[in-house]
């Protein structure tokens, strides 16, 4: 269990509509209240009041809206914050990881936490703990060496653990 109040936790492999439940129940239990984001379409009817109160922030993927900073801002004005985030945005095979996670945490200057579902050993739990040094290369080796062993519900839907190149 990390000891740090406030941290960026990124959740992998992401294969599964499964994964959302078993990692709140996995947080339930050790009582964390978690802050996290989905597609805003799951966000609809009673289900908005009931994700919103299991720690849920619609995100609107279709366009820009100074996400990044909104949730760093939002670190700076709490005591505690833990906000999980599956970088790779979708349960479909990927080529590239999003890298909001990574921004949110360098800009708010909290660690990153790497959580994981390992559906093959029936595991779920907190891995390495680091802070962003803002050379996003070097610190995604530790990200990518982290994963490595790790695989989700669908391996096939499993991506690599890369960025996109600018």
């Amino acid at each position: 269990m990390p000891e740090e109040k406030k941290f960026v936790m990124i959740g992998a492999p992401h294969t599964t509509n499964w994964d959302l439940p078993l990692g709140l129940l996995c947080f339930w239990s050790v009582q964390i209240h978690l802050k996290w984001v989905a597609k805003k379409q799951i966000f609809i009817g009673p289900l908005n009041y009931f994700f919103r109160a299991l720690g849920g922030i619609p995100v609107d993927r279709s366009m820009h809206t100074g996400f990044i900073h909104q949730i760093a801002h939002q670190f700076n004005e709490r005591d505690e914050m833990i906000f999980g985030i599956t970088p790779e945005g979708t349960r479909s095979k990927t080529e590239f990881w999003k890298t909001g996670f990574y921004y949110i945490a360098l800009e708010a200057k909290v660690p990153i936490c790497l959580a994981y579902v390992d559906f093959p050993s029936r595991t779920i739990g907190f891995g390495k703990m680091f802070m962003p040094t803002g050379d996003i290369d070097k610190d995604f080796e530790i990200i990518k060496t982290f994963y490595r062993d790790k695989t989700g519900k669908y391996p096939e839907k499993q991506g690599p653990v890369k960025i996109r190149k600018r």
